[in-house]
């Protein structure tokens, strides 16, 4: 969604490649506030300037978090557990519950699981159907749990570590919502591994990540939680059938 130009040490300045991203760039700037005022034991990128618009884009200057992300599957539970227990922890303020959506289960407009029922799995190959339909049912049949602050995107390059091993900061809060904290011990998993996820966090946590993922992928899901429809459909279900594939269903 941008392209990002970094000063080492000082910045990185987020500029939109599309005009969509323009327009949600003073939310995302928002949420960045939001968060970085919840108390973090870590550091998140934070705005330095007002969002600068020219054109159809649109820029703004963020904070520099030092560190790396990890290479995929390599990580320590001992440094993912205090951070999932950390995001789940946080207390939802004003200010967060303002600028963060929370994704609908069921049709109230639309919701995220109509779109996958409606939308996805009627153009999955036969084949595959009646087994994404059974793992949907598995995930909405989970028992509610508190709408946490849910990252979105956890794993990868968005979660940096000093040389010492030490979690550093995260990024790219994007695709932060209010929901089951399980969803980023599942993105934790899809990265760094399923092993570190369990030693990492308590059994119904692990249960619940599994379920958010055997669907579709846990990774897929930030384009269907708006519960708008899918912009481009057919390149969604691509993506679903390559990792249907992947996992051998």
């Amino acid at each position: 969604m941008h392209h990002v130009v970094l000063f080492p040490g000082v910045a990185a300045v987020r500029v939109s490649k599309r005009p969509s991203a323009a327009a949600e760039l003073p939310r995302r700037v928002e949420v960045l506030r939001a968060v970085a005022a919840a108390g973090l034991p870590f550091a998140v990128p934070e705005p330095l300037t007002a969002v600068a618009t020219f054109g159809e884009r649109a820029a703004v200057a963020v904070s520099w978090i030092d560190g790396e992300g990890l290479p995929e599957g390599i990580g320590d539970p001992a440094a993912f557990g205090p951070l999932l227990a950390a995001l789940r922890e946080v207390e939802i303020s004003p200010e967060l519950e303002a600028v963060l959506h929370e994704p609908r289960r069921y049709a109230d407009g639309v919701g995220w699981a109509d779109i996958l029922n409606d939308e996805v799995i009627p153009r999955l190959p036969t084949a595959w159907r009646d087994g994404v339909r059974q793992r949907l049912d598995t995930l909405l049949a989970l028992e509610e749990v508190p709408a946490r602050l849910v990252h979105g995107d956890l794993g990868g390059s968005n979660v940096h570590f000093g040389e010492d091993g030490k979690l550093t900061g995260v990024l790219d809060w994007d695709m932060a919502i209010r929901s089951d904290p399980a969803i980023d011990a599942a993105l934790v998993a899809t990265w760094h591994g399923w092993d570190v996820l369990r030693a990492a966090t308590d059994e119904p946590t692990y249960r619940r990540a599994r379920a958010w993922h055997d669907a579709v992928g846990v990774g897929h899901l930030h384009a269907v939680f708006a519960g708008k429809p899918l912009s481009h459909v057919d390149g969604f279900v691509s993506s679903v059938v390559a990792w249907l594939q992947e996992r051998g269903y």
